[in-house]
């Protein structure tokens, strides 16, 4: 852990873009994130990841990585078991719960173990999944290892025909129930003794799929925080996203969302993933979650940075 924004000299490295699919909302995150953590007194360097990265980030010296990727390589334990090697500390989870959280099958079988809610799934090859519906419609098809809703096709209730997926899609993917309801989400900062824990519960309001355009384009969403849900639903989004966050060992921040289907009340609750870099661009839901609760962006930012370690 490093000292607070008062040691002016201490030095952050923020690393974005790199080669994901995530590149743009991460320049987005990287940069929002460098201006105010200047603004919190730190010498903030920023550093687009690619080639050579590890040799960079030894001259440089930082005393804190601040981890603005997102994505495959970015947040699926691979930078942070450089940044292990390094010996640099750096922002968000470590390597496992970064792996564990970016497989959608592992981290379902994490949630499982820990009693929480999830809907069915299976892994299924493209050329099946393109073949027949590998299970009744109304159901979602996906990465398993991708995250802010890229290459996500939801296939209808009544569909005929099974989903025709880009050729870009991976060789396997996963094919999950649908889960009907509002999309709410509810973000952790930290789980450990003294840390803020739990911060509020967002309803995400879309005019349809809660997808990628919707997610960062400005006016893509509404979001209502906090959630004006029955105090059952939201105490519930609260918990189970600290549970989430425990199971999966993650540290720092992290987001947890949710399907609920209010018809059925709280077994209509489904937890969908969790997030362990949660975007933090001007649309993003967690500095806004962040800011109900009285943290400032500079504050989310500053106290990211001064929870920021190693593993090992």
């Amino acid at each position: 852990m490093v000292a607070s924004s008062s040691r002016t000299a201490s030095r952050v490295v923020v690393l974005m873009g790199g080669p994901s699919a995530e590149r743009d909302v991460s320049l987005s995150t990287g940069t929002e994130c460098a201006k105010a953590l200047r603004g919190e007194g730190y010498e903030v360097i920023e550093v687009d990841a690619g080639p050579g990265l590890a040799e960079r980030l030894a001259d440089l010296s930082p005393d804190v990585v601040f981890n603005a990727l997102h994505g495959r390589w970015g947040e699926d334990g691979c930078v942070q078991g450089m940044l292990e090697w390094l010996r640099i500390p750096y922002t968000h989870s470590g390597v496992l719960a970064s792996a564990l959280a970016m497989d959608k099958t592992r981290s379902k079988e994490v949630y499982r173990a820990a009693g929480l809610p999830i809907v069915d799934s299976v892994i299924r090859s493209r050329d099946e999944v393109m073949a027949r519906h590998v299970m009744e419609p109304p159901y979602v098809v996906k990465p398993n290892n991708e995250g802010s809703s890229v290459g996500v096709y939801l296939v209808t209730e009544g569909a005929n025909d099974p989903p025709k997926l880009s050729a870009d899609m991976p060789a396997h993917v996963m094919v999950e129930a649908f889960a009907a309801g509002r999309e709410l989400t509810a973000s952790v900062m930290g789980a450990g003794e003294g840390d803020p824990g739990a911060l509020t519960v967002t309803d995400i309001l879309t005019e349809g799929w809660y997808d990628y355009d919707a997610k960062y384009r400005p006016g893509g969403s509404r979001h209502v925080v906090p959630a004006d849900v029955p105090s059952e639903i939201f105490d519930a989004c609260m918990d189970y996203a600290t549970r989430a966050h425990v199971a999966l060992g993650c540290r720092g921040v992290s987001r947890t969302d949710f399907r609920w289907d209010e018809a059925r009340g709280l077994d209509g609750l489904i937890l969908l993933e969790t997030n362990t870099q949660p975007g933090m661009t001007p649309t993003s839901l967690t500095p806004e979650q962040a800011q109900a609760c009285g943290y400032s962006f500079g504050a989310l930012c500053r106290w990211m940075v001064e929870d920021a370690s190693c593993d090992r």
